[in-house]
């Protein structure tokens, strides 16, 4: 009899996924790190097919989730973002003979010869990074999870000439957002280009998107940086998360960043938030993390993020088929 039943999963299969998450990351680095709606977001994301871009293994006899698996399309599919998620060597691996297959798939649906597929892995998780270097994967960059703790904080910040507005009452700051935050990030590892009703179609397939938390900057009237937090660590932490900060190139190193840290935090605080997180690239070439440890965050968490470059299926070539 075969150690596992493979399915497609859906939205209604996300407790089940979320307790096999749960109880992998606990192995790894001691804590879940993961909530219901996080799960079930991925199902939400635009473009996302769980009936083609995703796998759920389940042990027999039993039925526990033993794997969980997906592949995504970013942007022009020239790009995939990727998951593998089990305890089981043997589930890991029908996983990653599954979503490869897919990857390679996607880059053929969409018109390209390669395609470059992306996973983040935990520092701390041996057996994943065994698994991404046993296919081909290198590790491109490293994420970091930074945190501070709120209570007595330093004020929020002014500067001369900035005034600060809020998407979520103004379309125009919104949309002015949204173009520093593409043109601010348009070179960084790992970023997807997008309109900004996709942008906002993205933001909004999440359960923790909150436009309150959209502050735009101008300096003389003119759209300079922008913050976007969410509720992200809310449910499983109470703590606030700087989900996006940016500021133009020509409008760096007068403060800007600073000052729209200074104004998450503080009114991460005034929600009664523990504390706020934010996740920064440790290849970007901006002097963000400077600037983050600066104002007292720390590191708690590293996430490697892994890629490799694949070559995509063949006109009518099916793959991945053991999955």
């Amino acid at each position: 009899m075969e150690r596992f039943s493979i399915e497609r999963p859906c939205v209604s299969d996300a407790a089940d996924i979320y307790a096999l998450v749960s109880r992998h990351n606990l192995g790894v680095i001691g804590m879940a790190d993961v909530t219901l709606d996080d799960i079930a977001d991925q199902f939400a994301e635009p473009g996302f097919d769980p009936a083609r871009d995703a796998w759920l293994l389940r042990e027999r006899p039993g039925g526990r989730v033993a794997g969980w698996g997906w592949a995504s399309r970013q942007g022009s599919g020239a790009q995939v973002g990727v998951e593998v998620v089990a305890c089981d060597p043997d589930a890991r691996a029908l996983l990653w003979e599954a979503v490869l297959g897919r990857a390679r798939e996607i880059g053929a649906e969409s018109g390209h010869e390669r395609v470059r597929v992306g996973i983040g892995i935990y520092r701390q998780d041996e057996a994943g990074r065994e698994a991404a270097r046993a296919h081909g994967f290198t590790s491109a960059t490293a994420f970091r999870r930074l945190y501070i703790e709120h209570g007595g904080g330093p004020r929020p910040l002014f500067l001369p000439g900035v005034t600060l507005h809020r998407g979520a009452d103004d379309e125009e700051a919104l949309a002015a957002a949204h173009r520093v935050y593409e043109e601010a990030f348009a070179t960084h590892y790992g970023h997807v280009a997008r309109s900004l009703d996709e942008w906002a179609e993205y933001l909004e397939s999440s359960a923790a998107n909150d436009w309150s938390q959209l502050l735009l900057a101008r300096v003389h009237g003119l759209p300079a940086g922008m913050i976007l937090g969410s509720d992200q660590f809310v449910p499983d932490e109470n703590c606030g998360y700087v989900r996006n900060l940016a500021v133009l190139p020509r409008f760096r190193g007068r403060g800007l960043g600073r000052l729209l840290l200074s104004r998450a935090f503080a009114e991460d605080e005034r929600r009664g938030r523990r504390g706020t997180y934010l996740h920064v690239d440790a290849g970007n070439n901006t002097s963000a993390l400077g600037l983050y440890l600066s104002v007292g965050m720390r590191e708690v968490l590293t996430i490697d993020a892994w890629e490799a470059t694949v070559e995509a299926a063949r006109v009518g070539q099916r793959v991945g088929q053991g999955v």
